[in-house]
């Protein structure tokens, strides 16, 4: 009930549970972790504190713990996620690789890329879903250099690779401007690892070709897409061009985003800035009474 999104149902259960007989763990950090996977945070925190201060208070298990991080990671409640890490550390649990890497990713949303760290690097075991938390941390700070150290990393130590770590990865490259380490890790995706290209990895590889100027290569690699490019892979063609100064080929991005996302009015004010660097003021009017409609 609470994985389908019926908390009313599922408090009911709970509450018939506590009328009979005192519910264990299980009961509860279904509950919880049910209301975190339907991104109701504020309302697993709550049930978090309800089942340790109810009147026959319920210790929380590890995977309780593990269920209950990402309720803070995604607020940058860090105060009371360092508690629920107190509490991991005093129970044993810290350890444990669910734990372990729900705390990495609590810590590396919040911004503690430090503290993320030091805990990954003592972790005994990490899974694919560790890494990718500490890759994302490392590229979302800026610490590109790391990130693409840390893959390296993963790849000697024969961890596998998901289409999550690619994501990552190829962020990273934009960000660093490093183009053909980009189109290098593209290619290896698909011929050594087998992952087929998403839309975010599409959308990387615009972003990475048109940030530094490649806007003809970039608009050769949407037409080559396998896939029907997406509002992030033209708003990202439409945003080079505009860094750019290529008034014609953000036009025609322009109109595939329109056409994608015909409400959305961010692509009309980013081609009228272009249209203004080319002097084109009436049809910077034009681009703006289409956005204000």
């Amino acid at each position: 009930f609470a994985l389908a999104g019926d908390d009313q149902m599922a408090g009911e259960l709970i509450g018939a549970m506590e009328d009979g007989f005192q519910p264990d763990v299980v009961p509860w950090t279904s509950l919880v972790s049910g209301s975190v996977l339907n991104f109701q945070y504020a309302r697993a925190r709550v049930l978090f504190r309800r089942m340790m201060t109810t009147g026959n208070p319920v210790l929380p298990s590890s995977a309780t713990i593990a269920s209950i991080l990402p309720a803070f990671a995604n607020v940058a409640d860090v105060k009371h996620g360092k508690e629920v890490h107190a509490y991991a550390v005093v129970t044993g649990v810290e350890q444990e690789l669910t734990v372990g890497s729900a705390l990495v990713d609590m810590y590396t949303k919040s911004g503690f890329v430090l503290e993320a760290r030091r805990l990954f690097d003592r972790m005994a075991e990490r899974s694919t879903v560790t890494w990718n938390s500490m890759l994302f941390g490392l590229a979302n700070s800026g610490h590109c250099q790391e990130a693409i150290g840390l893959f390296n990393r993963m790849l000697c130590e024969g961890a596998r690779p998901d289409h999550l770590t690619f994501t990552a990865v190829l962020t990273v490259c934009s960000y660093a401007g490093m183009v053909e380490l980009g189109k290098g890790l593209y290619r290896a995706m698909q011929e050594e690892h087998g992952i087929a290209p998403r839309l975010e990895h599409c959308a990387c590889m615009v972003h990475l070709l048109g940030r530094d100027g490649w806007l003809a290569e970039a608009y050769d690699f949407i037409k080559a897409m396998p896939l029907e490019p997406d509002s992030f892979v033209w708003g990202a063609l439409l945003g080079a061009c505009r860094s750019h100064g290529d008034v014609k080929l953000a036009e025609l991005a322009a109109s595939h985003l329109l056409t994608v996302e015909p409400a959305n009015a961010a692509s009309c004010l980013l081609l009228s800035d272009s249209l203004a660097s080319a002097g084109r003021q009436d049809d910077v009017m034009k681009m703006k009474r289409l956005a204000k409609r």
